[in-house]
């Protein structure tokens, strides 16, 4: 029993506290790191005893020094450095502090009350002092770690995290120094690859701090958290270490001899394991942890806290034990932010409604899955039978082109070996990998006959109006209902009824391309599907360029939408106040296209017409473009040009080398694949035109739950389910389930790395595939030649502005738009883009079939391009190769990046 436990029993108010009587529940006045050092003791653990000076000591100290949370930090810090502890503070600290023995050496460390939690770690971020020795030097380390709350770096990181800098309070944790042998950190699951279960440990001799700063390079363990099995020895050089210096401080030794042998017996390093797992169990989530090994050989704990940036687990699904992997459908659609909860229950409800079903017994082929508040799809099945994985593999070099090299990689891990299945099964296995087995005589029929096919698509959207009509007047309940009804029995085939058309088109090319041989160079059938009729994306991204136009003529609506900021002209608009040409134009076009937005598959999100910001920022991006020949509509026509010439040219190629009837099938194909193969966007444009229907169904039921105080506000309603919503409707008060959505989601949209394949042990098989092969691109972003799928041809050289999200982006004409994948939101930019360069898509995704349409050079599939690309470099991108090279040498504004393009 802890005698200063007894002695010092914690009472609200108090200033000094026993870190024997600190429990989870205690981080408003202890800090997030003082609170897990108390879990630990608490469970037995091996911690070095302290105390823990409270949140209540610095805030009446913070007070009496003038701390203003909203001024300038370096105020703060030099106030904060220099105060005055009160006597009774002073005289609570040292008589703890005497409790651990006369002058004994102790470690000073900062407790934040936003730090150590599962949502944001502050790894690194406020300061420790190690080898404290004596009442003064203590008092002056205390004042050292209240001042940390704010430097530049802590509090840029709460800004970043949207933690209010008035709301954080700082605790100090005071601990008996630890004379470490050897210390380092443990992640009890492999912070590059994911993978739970999977410790990985570094160690240094000497204390933990030149490892922890980065002064060392330091043993690298992997060890096998349930067998033991040590996986992997990377011996540092290990060339100094940090050790206590006499009277207090620490100081650097240097060795001659540190990469000869490993600092840690293979004992010791299971050992860790086993401690590790211990605290893993503890708190239930992978920790992230500082330890020491005294000379003697007991292993010490001096902190853990959550590995904050693990990609989350798939929701358990009820399959029979074994790994399980999922591949990410939020990606596949271009979309790397995270979903509001209605847009998951929305696509959860699609999918199991029309997934295929399993056939003889067997497994059903896919289902999906949540992770991360993004949408997967548990692909088990299909890799484990040949055909199987045949048509997945397919399916993603048109989609896809990076997922093929990783589906490619887990096929050869033996967990995912194929079954032996029977022929008949591996082949149906195929075909409901494959799109619907189902639409291939109306594929058959809209490759005969383009024009009747085209009106049965009409007849189609006609039936899709009717369905979408709810009569008035109408409860929540039957608003509900209705929006259930339709998503899980009424719009995939309503969808599937305008599909033969581009399905058909894409077929004519194929056939082509089978006809054409080696007579066709790489990059010239993309050619031909330049400047394609029927592609609703295009026609309205030119209908955009055509308001610009008609705004352009007007002085005040010009002068509006340059000086003004889009938010502002946003607000205007829903009042009516804008000039009245800008109003007018900008009116026309939301009536035709205002139920799109950026991420517009996420029933949650809202709508051009509800929000225009968007629009007005990409309108008045459009006014800056001079040059008449660089106009969209003209660029579109030149294409669509181009294309035309180049079918007759392979035509003729076709007739001279193999006969005039060779020739005149190339050119019927062609001409075929150009008159529907621009209907590929079609079905998702109708697609959203429901979901814009359904949300405003939702958003009156928002409306009638906020009236009732059950939700805060009508959008909250995309926070909860279908399910939940008819509770709310019943009297339940879902404010609270509702806020900590809103803030798991706030937290989503900071991940940038989503795994394209995600394994239920948590490995990112991308991240891992690179580990293994330690390659990458390097720490400082080295440039040099990316590589991706060709996916429009041409050949531009110009500046990168890298965007991470287009609302409020900046893109000057010609500049080369580097993003992360896109979707028809974000397509406006590619109407002045000298080119563009995605780490997502395939030959067929949707940014690369605006760009060929606009004729605009692009290669897709470029890992990690918007880390390895910076806004300003220079960058040539031959869209036939499937190259970018990057120029650093010219970069012209630092090399900056941002979610503005670096603006």
């Amino acid at each position: 029993m802890d005698e200063h436990a007894d002695r010092h029993p914690s009472r609200p108010g108090d200033t000094v506290i026993s870190l024997a009587r600190v429990d989870a529940g205690m981080v408003p006045e202890v800090g997030g790191k003082a609170a897990n050092l108390g879990v630990l003791l608490a469970a037995g653990l091996p911690v070095p005893r302290g105390f823990c000076i409270t949140t209540t000591a610095y805030r009446e100290v913070a007070a009496a020094a003038g701390v203003d949370p909203s001024g300038p930090p370096e105020q703060a810090r030099s106030r904060l450095a220099a105060v005055s502890l009160p006597e009774g503070d002073v005289e609570a600290i040292l008589a703890a502090y005497a409790d651990l023995g006369e002058d004994t050496p102790v470690a000073v460390r900062s407790s934040a009350t936003a730090e150590d939690l599962p949502e944001a770690s502050f790894a690194g971020q406020l300061d420790t002092y190690l080898n404290v020795v004596g009442p003064d030097g203590l008092l002056d380390a205390v004042r050292r770690c209240w001042a940390s709350l704010w430097t530049d770096r802590a509090v840029a990181y709460r800004a970043d995290h949207g933690i209010d800098q008035r709301s954080v309070g700082i605790a100090v944790v005071v601990q008996e120094m630890v004379d470490a042998g050897v210390a380092g950190v443990m992640f009890t699951a492999n912070p590059l690859t994911g993978r739970r279960k999977e410790t990985v440990i570094d160690a240094a001799p000497g204390l933990g701090e030149t490892l922890v700063s980065g002064a060392v390079n330091p043993d690298h363990f992997r060890v096998d958290a349930a067998t033991g099995e040590i996986l992997q020895r990377s011996l540092g050089d290990k060339l100094s270490e940090s050790r206590p210096a006499p009277g207090g401080g620490t100081r650097l030794l240097h060795r001659q001899d540190g990469a000869g042998q490993a600092c840690l017996t293979d004992e010791q390093i299971r050992s860790l394991a086993r401690v590790g797992t211990r605290v893993e169990e503890l708190y239930g989530d992978p920790q992230d942890l500082e330890w020491a090994i005294e000379p003697g050989g007991g292993i010490t704990v001096v902190q853990s806290r959550p590995i904050t940036t693990l990609f989350p687990l798939p929701e358990p699904q009820n399959h029979d034990g074994g790994t399980r992997a999922y591949l990410c459908a939020s990606l596949l659609q271009g979309l790397t932010r995270p979903l509001t909860p209605m847009g998951l229950a929305s696509f959860t409800l699609m999918s199991d409604s029309y997934r295929p079903t399993a056939t003889g017994g067997g497994p059903a082929p896919y289902s999906s899955a949540q992770a991360g508040m993004r949408m997967f799809v548990d692909v088990t099945s299909l890799l484990r039978t040949r055909g199987g994985r045949r048509g997945l593999l397919r399916a993603m070099k048109v989609a896809d082109a990076r997922s093929v090299d990783v589906l490619a990689y887990l096929a050869a891990d033996p967990r995912f070996a194929l079954t032996r299945a029977p022929r008949l099964a591996s082949l149906k296995s195929g075909l409901r990998a494959s799109p619907p087995f189902g639409l291939v005589g109306d594929v058959l029929r809209a490759m005969a006959n383009p024009a009747a096919a085209l009106e049965r698509v009409r007849e189609a959207d006609r039936e899709m109006d009717r369905m979408l009509v709810l009569p008035e007047p109408v409860t929540g309940a039957r608003r509900l209902d209705f929006v259930e009804r339709v998503l899980t029995k009424e719009i995939t085939p309503a969808v599937m009824r305008v599909l033969p058309p581009a399905a058909a088109g894409y077929a004519w090319l194929g056939l082509a391309r089978l006809l054409l041989g080696r007579l066709v160079q790489a990059g010239e059938l993309q050619a031909v599907l330049r400047g394609l009729p029927h592609n609703v994306t295009t026609e309205m991204d030119l209908e955009l360029w055509r308001t610009a136009t008609s705004i352009r003529e007007d002085p005040d609506s010009v002068r509006a939408l340059t000086e003004e900021e889009p938010q502002l002209l946003a607000s205007r608009y829903v009042e009516g106040t804008l000039p009245a040409v800008c109003q007018g134009a900008l009116r026309g076009f939301l009536a035709k296209y205002g139920h799109r937005a950026v991420a517009e598959i996420d029933l949650g999100v809202p709508r051009w017409g509800e929000d225009p910001a968007h629009i007005i920022n990409v309108l008045a991006n459009y006014l800056k473009l001079a040059d008449p020949e660089l106009a969209p509509d003209r660029l579109f026509q030149r294409a669509a040009e181009k294309a035309d010439a180049k079918v007759a040219e392979l035509a003729a190629r076709t007739a001279r080398a193999r006969g005039g009837l060779y020739g005149r099938i190339v050119a019927h194909g062609l001409r075929r694949a150009r008159e529907t193969a621009g209907m590929r966007e079609y079905p998702k444009f109708r697609l959203i035109t429901a979901f814009a229907v359904l949300r405003g169904q939702l958003r009156q039921v928002g409306e009638e739950l906020a009236d009732a105080g059950r939700i805060t506000a009508p959008g909250d309603v995309f926070f909860l389910d279908l399910a939940e919503a008819r509770v709310a409707l019943r009297g339940a008060d879902l404010r609270g389930p509702v806020a900590e959505r809103r803030q798991g989601y706030h937290r989503e949209m900071r991940r940038r790395r989503i795994p394209r394949l995600l394994l239920s042990d948590g490995t990112d098989v991308e991240a891992a595939m690179a580990a293994q092969a330690q390659a990458g691109p390097s720490a400082d972003g080295q440039p040099g030649t990316l590589t991706g799928a060709p996916a429009s041809a041409g050949t531009v050289t110009g500046k990168a502005r890298v965007i991470l999200d287009p609302a409020g982006a900046h893109l000057e004409p010609g500049e080369i738009l580097v993003a992360p994948s896109t979707d028809p939101g974000w397509t406006p930019l590619f109407m002045t883009a000298g080119a563009l360069v995605m780490e997502m898509g395939g030959p067929i995704s949707h940014g690369a079939v605006v760009a060929r349409e606009y004729g605009i050079p692009a290669v897709v599939g470029v890992p990690d391009a918007t880390v390895r690309i910076r806004t300003g470099d220079t960058v040539t991108v031959d869209g036939a190769a499937g190259t970018v090279v990057v120029d650093r040498s010219q970069a012209s504004d630092g090399g900056s990046r941002g979610p503005g393009g670096g603006r």
